[in-house]
This record gives C-alpha cells, structure tokens and sequence, in this order.
C-alpha cells in the first residue's frame, strides 16, 4: 500500500489548508487513516484519526481548528485546517492500517508564517 500526501504550502496565521491523502496498490479494507506532524526538532504527534466508520479522534492542540474526513470509495484521507497557528508548522504525514500493518506517506510541509 502506498499512501501520496498532498496540499501542504505556505499560509500566513489564521489562514487554512486541506490536506490529502490517497491510497494506492493492494488496498482490501483500510481501517485508521490519521495524521501525524512533526515540527523542527520535536518528536512525531498524532494530529488526528479517523475509523472506517467514521469515528474521530483529536490531538487537545487541533481541536475546533482541523477536521479530518475520508472518502473509503477513493481511498482518501482528508485533513481541512482553519485558523493556523506558527506552532502548526510541521512536516504532515498520513498513515493508514489494514490488517496487522500501518503504511506511511512521505510526508507535507505546511509553514505557517506572515
């Protein structure tokens, strides 16, 4: 399974972005898709997830500013981000589980800077 993110980009503060992540290869039955941001010099953090059904999961730092959805016909994730802070400048990565596995995207850089 591969997974190609798309979207990332400059925006200044309080502006927005909509993350995407597409699936590809030997997809059966995908069942968490999240993303995952790694800023300058910090460790990995779960942004947000999403089930299957559609049950959603938030990191406390996002919450009521990023909303993360999927098409399961497309095989994409989404991640639509409002009112962007600096502190939301990372490089976004999405993952994906089927089965036992958990497939990885190369990762999007969002700056957040005026």
């Amino acid at each position: 399974v591969q997974l190609q993110a798309s979207g990332g980009g400059l925006v200044q503060p309080g502006g927005s972005l909509r993350l995407s992540c597409a699936a590809s290869g030997n997809i059966f039955s995908l069942n968490y898709m999240g993303w995952y941001r790694q800023a300058p010099g910090k460790q990995r953090e779960l942004a947000a997830t999403i089930s299957r059904s559609g049950s959603t999961s938030y990191a406390d730092s996002v919450k009521g500013r990023f909303t993360i959805s999927r098409d399961n016909a497309k095989n994409t994730v989404y991640l639509q981000m409002n009112s962007l802070k600096p502190e939301d400048t990372a490089v976004y990565y999405c993952n994906a589980d089927q089965f036992l596995d958990t497939y990885w995207g190369r990762g999007t850089q969002v700056t957040v800077s005026s």
